[in-house]
């Protein structure tokens, strides 16, 4: 176990004198590693409830390709944002970070602990930072950013790299809102966005956090990876991709351009097969879990635990982690 932060006697950093302040646990980490099944543990061991923090299980309908626990498989522990907004609904960080925090508040009003859980890191760093106030959204200037992405795809993100480097080092090229965002703040405040970031940031108050990262070899994760891209197609995700379509939510919808959802709608499109869909879901989760890496390293205070969440190692680190956070 490893601490990419100063050590003290809480591993979340020094308590507050504020007696009010209330506990948190946040479980993070790649896919796959096995961040629901902890939180459960977690969840069962002292009162909690799962606050879910992956930006793709907000979305209704999106069950195998994302690999949602079933209602059985939540063994009757209450879970939030989940199955919270429809395919076709913009959703964005600021929106989970205002409505996590409301369910954070219910859940400790009942007593609970809340027990944030999923891999998208700007989720969960919106909620315990907090988000910049930045500018409007301009129309006219997104048009134009949209028509030259267009014409010369990965532009805008080679553009942010020369007026934003430290804006564009922790944004995916191919994440076009993402840096399309960023481009529209430096053009419109004259400033970098990363320097607008750690100003006028709303942090979560009231609350202290224990951060728990898992962090399990990478061989053993792209295997499991692998296997799992393998046993989403053969669930049925081809024909989940389907059942939406007929639901009458466009192709253009968020969640269809994550990895899995993207490849099994061009097998429906006749442009993969099925044996290529595989490979390149394969090969994209691979480098998506990659990045959530990259992302979780720069996290401040997070307790690493080297396995998977259900290894009973892991389990039991992580449960004497949250006994000791709780009684400290």
């Amino acid at each position: 176990m490893e601490v990419n932060a100063p050590t003290t006697n809480c591993p979340s950093g020094p308590l507050s004198e504020d007696a009010a302040e209330l506990p948190l646990v946040a479980i993070a980490g790649p896919t796959g590693s096995g961040k629901s099944g902890l939180a459960l543990a977690v969840a069962e061991k002292f009162g909690g409830e799962v606050v879910n923090c992956d930006s793709l299980q907000v979305y209704r309908h999106f069950d195998v390709g994302t690999a949602k626990l079933s209602p059985v498989e939540r063994r009757g522990i209450a879970h939030h944002l989940i199955d919270a907004v429809n395919p076709d609904e913009v959703f964005t960080a600021g929106d989970y970070a205002r409505q996590a925090r409301a369910v954070l508040a219910e859940v400790s009003k009942r007593g609970r602990l809340p027990v944030v859980a999923g891999g998208t890191g700007f989720y969960l760093r919106a909620l315990l930072d907090g988000l910049f106030t930045g500018p409007s959204r301009d129309q006219a200037l997104r048009d134009r950013l949209a028509a030259r992405e267009r014409l010369r795809p990965g532009s805008l993100y080679r553009i942010l790299q020369r007026l934003d480097p430290d804006a564009a080092r922790n944004m995916h090229a191919h994440d076009v809102p993402k840096v399309m965002r960023a481009l529209e703040v430096c053009l419109l405040t004259r400033r970098p966005v990363s320097e607008l970031f750690h100003t006028g940031r709303d942090a979560l108050r009231g609350y202290r956090a224990l951060k728990i990262g898992l962090a399990p070899a990478r061989e053993l994760l792209y295997e499991r990876l692998d296997e799992r891209c393998r046993r989403m197609f053969a669930g049925g995700l081809i024909e989940e991709a389907q059942r939406i379509l007929d639901l009458g939510f466009p192709a253009h919808s968020k969640p269809f351009e994550s990895h899995g959802y993207k490849q099994a709608l061009q097998v429906l499109r006749g442009e993969l097969t099925l044996k290529e869909a595989i490979f390149y879901a394969q090969r994209n989760t691979r480098r998506y879990a990659k990045r959530q890496m990259t992302w979780f390293r720069q996290e401040a205070e997070l307790v690493w635990l080297h396995g998977f969440g259900e290894e009973p190692q892991v389990r039991a680190e992580a449960l004497e982690l949250v006994r000791k956070f709780l009684t400290e």
